[in-house]
């Protein structure tokens, strides 16, 4: 593991030889390093661009969800109906559900004996709430910072093992043998380092573990902490294969402090309204696309449970409609949007806000929640104070001051294809978190911090058990890097030698601004056929355009890469499944209805839904690089499998060999 000093190329380049590489700092690669430590697996190294950087120390919402087998009370629930909820969500492998069921309990549990504060009662039993896409109440909550909590218990536990942080190195690429088959290592740039030739960082490791996040760094608008940029990029351009990349999560969100408005922000019903680009003409638009306030409330109030945007919300006024009608008044309209929480919503001289002509639901709720309180902000206040001090925390007072909003990406569904124990086709290789494709279409809500962690485990028993072999001897390795390596270091050396890195910016926008333009919740055969043939172009024409002063500036010259290949990739995906004639689904609505009739002439136009039947709806798309060629392939969805739990059969497949790869 000792940080040897060799020479490549007149760069002077930090060399470890490990085992086990740990890309990111999140609650996934956090916990992979955990367990790994714990099973016996001391020489490992985490290395991440910055500590506590990524979502999962800055990201939340009203009460982030944690999602899990239930554990209390009557209700009866079993792994069979966990695995079951999860893969009914579409395009999710049945055993990949059942491994995400099974793993909960025993990932959740260490969750609670490394300190996370989980609520219980005095008796010891943890309470649950039902989230969205659930059939039981799975679900349980440390409150706004769930997944920050969990990355503290995990950042105190790594800390306490004296398991290696390299922190400031930033990734840029992943080192793959001659064959191309396999990971052997990966490339760093230590922004720490002044010197740009002393700056890189290689790593010889068995394995690769790829905990780097969503992609949150290739949306415009998106609610993605912003120091979370995601590294999937290098990972495509490594030869691993993607999956379900057109299944995104995007919803309502504050823009000037980034944050999901779901749950009691959406519960304490607050008024939406819009205003110019002056900052006038107030106006409370959702007026004009509902009958009356006791409709409007309700699908406001409803919008706490169903706070991603989707299609088949939409029709008799659902929730959905508000998302869409906010992203048209911003986008075509070229106006402000705003939450307030200072006054009720109101319907003009005919109908006045009145709590006891709340729609049954509504009131129902509120009432039982000791919550028919005035003003929203007070609504709030009783359903969730810790939602309103959060804002304050942030310096936005809710209780004085609109909140300006936008339709944000959130959450990718997709991402890398792997298998059960969260290994990729790109043998070594393990995506956890995140950047792991194992979610379907729909999921629970809380579901991906679940997955996190069971994932990272799985990854963590693999290793453990089957990948425990030193890396490739020194000489072997540089030989087989050496292609990729002088590449990358040519590369540096012309950016670093034009030192102009004032264009960079312009770039990224025209990344984001794609992404979101086209690849968000509104999506048209045309202009993602257009984009991505412009992904396309100024993918092979980049490199040639970037420059660079700094070190740092030299890392997000890599990074811009990054992005600029995922984006390519991520609309490859896109196309080919409204090519395919695939329909509206998940949060993204395809503008072309059955009639032909599309979004653009009729607000209250109704998407032609997915109904499964087609075969790019039924499968779950791959798309890889290969050879500089997008590769689409539909594969079939795995069915949950039946399993012969005869305790000695069990017992005798456990001794004999606990870890085959299907």
């Amino acid at each position: 593991m000792e940080n040897e000093k060799i020479i490549i190329n007149n760069f002077t380049i930090s060399y470890y030889r490990i085992n086990t590489l740990i890309v990111g700092s999140g609650v996934a690669s956090l916990n992979a390093a955990v367990n790994l430590h714990s099973m016996g697996q001391e020489d490992l190294i985490i290395a991440t661009s910055e500590w506590g950087g990524g979502t999962s120390n800055n990201a939340g919402s009203d009460k982030q969800t944690y999602y899990k087998l239930s554990l209390s009370g009557s209700e009866p629930d079993s792994v069979s109906d966990m695995a079951h909820d999860l893969f009914i969500g579409k395009c999710m492998h049945g055993d990949i559900a059942l491994c995400e069921a099974q793993g909960s309990v025993q990932s959740f549990i260490s969750l609670v004996n490394l300190g996370v504060r989980f609520p219980h009662d005095k008796y010891g039993s943890w309470a649950g709430y039902r989230t969205d896409h659930d059939s039981r109440s799975r679900a349980t909550s440390v409150g706004p910072y769930t997944s920050r909590r969990m990355y503290e218990a995990l950042a105190t536990e790594v800390r306490r093992k004296n398991i290696t942080v390299l922190n400031s190195h930033h990734c840029i690429a992943l080192l793959t043998d001659t064959s191309g088959l396999k990971v052997i290592g990966a490339l760093a740039i230590n922004t720490s380092e002044e010197d740009y030739k002393k700056s890189f960082v290689l790593f010889n490791s068995t394995n690769v573990v790829l905990g780097t996040g969503g992609p949150g760094g290739i949306y415009a608008k998106s609610v993605y902490p912003i120091s979370q940029k995601g590294s999937i990029g290098m990972a495509f351009k490594a030869g691993a294969t993607g999956q379900n990349l057109t299944e995104s999560q995007f919803g309502i969100a504050s823009i000037k402090f980034r944050w999901n408005l779901s749950g009691s922000y959406q519960q304490s019903i607050p008024r939406y309204i819009s205003k110019n680009k002056e900052g006038n003409d107030e106006k409370e638009f959702l007026n004009d696309f509902f009958p009356d306030l006791k409709t409007l409330t309700k699908a406001i109030f409803l919008k706490g449970y169903q706070w991603p945007f989707d299609p088949r919300k939409i029709n008799n006024h659902g929730s959905s409609l508000i998302d869409l009608i906010v992203y048209k008044e911003i986008i075509d309209k070229g106006r402000e949007v705003f939450i307030d929480f200072t006054r009720n919503p109101s319907w003009g001289n005919a109908e006045s806000f009145d709590l006891s002509r709340l729609d049954s639901e509504v009131e129902f709720y509120l009432r039982n929640s000791s919550s028919l309180k005035n003003l929203p902000c007070e609504r709030l206040r009783s359903l969730n104070s810790s939602a309103l001090a959060l804002y304050k925390e942030h310096g936005i007072d809710l209780e004085r001051e609109a909140l300006q909003i936008d339709v944000c990406a959130q959450h990718n569904n997709g991402g890398l294809k792997a298998g059960i124990w969260w290994e990729s086709d790109l043998k070594h290789l393990f995506p956890v978190g995140e950047v792991n494709g194992s979610h379907g279409v729909y999921r629970p809500g809380g579901a991906a911090l679940n997955a996190g962690q069971v994932g990272s485990l799985r990854a963590a028993q693999y290793i453990s058990n089957k990948y425990k072999d030193p890396p490739t001897e020194d000489s072997g390795f540089l030989r087989e890097v050496k292609k990729e390596t002088d590449h990358i270091f040519s590369i540096a050396s012309r950016w670093m030698a034009s030192g102009n890195s004032a264009s960079n910016g312009k770039y990224l926008s025209e990344i984001q601004s794609r992404m979101s333009e086209t690849g968000g919740i509104i999506r048209d055969r045309q202009k993602v056929e257009d984009s991505l043939r412009k992904s396309f172009d100024l993918l092979n024409t980049l490199p040639e355009k970037l420059g660079a002063g700094s070190v740092c500036e030299l890392a997000a010259a890599f990074q811009l890469m990054d992005h600029c290949l995922s984006h390519y990739v991520y609309l490859s995906a896109i196309n080919a499944y409204i090519q395919m004639n695939g329909r509206s689904r998940g949060s993204f609505i395809i503008t072309e209805n059955n009639q032909g009739k599309t979004i653009q002439t009729d607000l209250l136009w109704k998407p032609e839904l997915c109904r499964y039947d087609r075969e790019v709806e039924n499968k779950i798309l791959e798309v890889s690089l290969r050879g500089g060629i997008i590769d689409i392939v539909l594969e079939a969805v795995r069915e949950i499998p039946k399993q012969n739990l005869w305790f000695e059969k069990v017992w005798k497949e456990y001794i004999e060999d606990n870890y085959p790869e299907s």
